[in-house]
Formats: C-alpha cells, sequence, structure tokens
C-alpha cells in the first residue's frame, strides 16, 4: 500500500520525531549547503531580494501559528512522496550540470514537500500548503526572468512619471528610459524598476490575506491589488525625484537623499496596502461575510 495510518498520534508529539526532523534536516542542509549559501549571500547584496530573510521565518510562523490544529492530524506517510523526492533530486542533478542556480534552488523546495508527503502524508500537505508553497518567493527569480519583467516596468514608470512631470510644467524629455531635466539626467535602471517593491510587497501581501482576510476572494484580492499599488508607488518616487531634481540638481537623485527616499515611499505602500486589507476585510461583513 502506498499509504499507511499513523493512529493516535499528533504531529511533534514525540521525541521520535523531534530526531527525525534533525536527522532529516542536518542531511537536507548538508547536501544543499553551497546552494543556500549562495541563496542566502544573493540576499544579503542584492536589494531586491533583501525579503527573501523573511521568508523562511514567516513560512515557519504560518505552521507554528497552527499547531494545535495540526497536532490533531491523522499522520498518513505516502510512498507516492518518494517520486517528489526523486523528481527534486534529478532537478538538482540536471541543474548541478548545467551550473543553473534557479533550478538547484527550486529542487530544494520540492524535496521539502516531498519529504512532508513521504512521512507525514496529504493531509498533513494541504494543512500547510501555503506554509510550502510560500517558500518559493525565497527563490530569486533566474536573469532572464527578471529581465523581461524589470525592463518593460522601467519603460512604463519612465514614461508615466514624465507625463506627471510635464503635468507639472517641468521642462523634460525622455529617450527610452533615460529623463533629461534642466539640471541633470536621470537614469530608471533595474533598480528603479519597481520590481523590487513589487515582489516585497507580494510577499506581504501574501502573509496579510492568510491572517486578516475571510475567503479565497478577498484573499486573491488583496494580493493581486499589491502589484497596482507596488507600480503606481514607483511612478511616484520616479516623479518626487524628477520634481527635487529640477529644484536641486543631482544631488537630490544620488546618495543618502534618494536612498532615503525611497524608503519613504516604501512605507507609504505599505499604509495603502493596510488601508485596502482593512477596507476589504470590512466588505460584506454586515452581510454574514463571504464565501
Amino acid at each position: 500500500m502506498s499509504e499507511t495510518s499513523v493512529q493516535g498520534t499528533g504531529f511533534a508529539q514525540s521525541p521520535v520525531w523531534i530526531i527525525k526532523l534533525a536527522i532529516i534536516g542536518g542531511l537536507l542542509i548538508g547536501l544543499y549547503y553551497d546552494v543556500l549559501y549562495k541563496m542566502i549571500i544573493q540576499w544579503s547584496d542584492d536589494p531586491n531580494y533583501s525579503h527573501g530573510f523573511l521568508v523562511p521565518l514567516i513560512s515557519l510562523y504560518l505552521v507554528w501559528e497552527r499547531r494545535e490544529e495540526l497536532k490533531g492530524v491523522e499522520l498518513r506517510p505516502s510512498n507516492q512522496g518518494l517520486f517528489v523526492i526523486i523528481f527534486g533530486f534529478a532537478l538538482l542533478t540536471v541543474a548541478n550540470i548545467s551550473a543553473e542556480l534557479f533550478t538547484m534552488r527550486f529542487s530544494f523546495v520540492v524535496v521539502i514537500i516531498g519529504l512532508v508527503i513521504f512521512f507525514l502524508g496529504y493531509g498533513f500537505v494541504k494543512k500547510v500548503a501555503l506554509p510550502l508553497g510560500y517558500l518559493f518567493f525565497m527563490i530569486p527569480l533566474p536573469y532572464i526572468l527578471y529581465d523581461s519583467v524589470a525592463f518593460p516596468l522601467k519603460l512604463f514608470a519612465a514614461r508615466s512619471s514624465v507625463y506627471l512631470l510635464k503635468l507639472s510644467d517641468i521642462p523634460v524629455f525622455r529617450e527610452g528610459n533615460l529623463i533629461y531635466l534642466s539640471q541633470t539626467t536621470l537614469e530608471v535602471a533595474d533598480a528603479c524598476s519597481g520590481i523590487r517593491s513589487l515582489m516585497s510587497l507580494i510577499v506581504i501581501a501574501l502573509a496579510m490575506a492568510y491572517f486578516f482576510q475571510k475567503g479565497i476572494k478577498k484573499k486573491v484580492l488583496l494580493v493581486f491589488l499589491a502589484l497596482p499599488v507596488a507600480i503606481a508607488i514607483n511612478i511616484l518616487r520616479i516623479y518626487v525625484t524628477g520634481v527635487l531634481s529640477h529644484f536641486y540638481g543631482e544631488a537630490a537623485a544620488t546618495g543618502f537623499l534618494h536612498e532615503f527616499e525611497g524608503f519613504v515611499m516604501f512605507a507609504v505602500a505599505m499604509v495603502i496596502l493596510i488601508a485596502i486589507c482593512v477596507l476589504i476585510a470590512r466588505v460584506g461583513k454586515k452581510g454574514g461575510g463571504d464565501e
């Protein structure tokens, strides 16, 4: 049989499970040490993926938050998990041969899912599906995919911000992702494409949807609305930088002021996202909630 039921046992109620988790976790980290180390270094060095540090912590918290519910889950280990584990290791092998980091990192999460199925069963997986799926957000995108998203975003941001600058009667000319002002020239680089705040807001919106929204429709709506918020705030950031550069010169677009401006804009985006979350949560409350 592919599944066997473990009667009368809850998750992590026996020291045996702690020993199993320690052994399996140690072997997994040992096997993926180089892959994980390079990923953590990228989180640290690349601001676009600094949210990667939060993702595993949030994922673990999501599991811990429903610990009482998990204790009552009947464990039905399934041998089908072996196929998922083998698939994950196959991805790792192929990726190692081609030196492709994204697939190596992707395989790590696949193997974790396979291990959960193999040792705990599909019933347990259903209960922790969100925390497991959430782990994929810690993986930096491959450059070709990142560039295919960042390039049109930065062009759209440059075009939109120039339109706002013209509405403000500021002399401006755009050529691609370059914005020419009277005192300086701004380049809307990849870092200014908005993809950084976009990914960070989606990661945060997913957590907010889980904790504060009832019903799948509201959860999906909140995550979806994080996209236009991130894009709009990035356009506003470039516009403000343009206005400041017009009056104060190049200093307004570089150094501490530029970084501080980015921090403030992200804080504004968070306030907007929280406000949207509150509004969505209130919709339908008086009518008995949503399904």
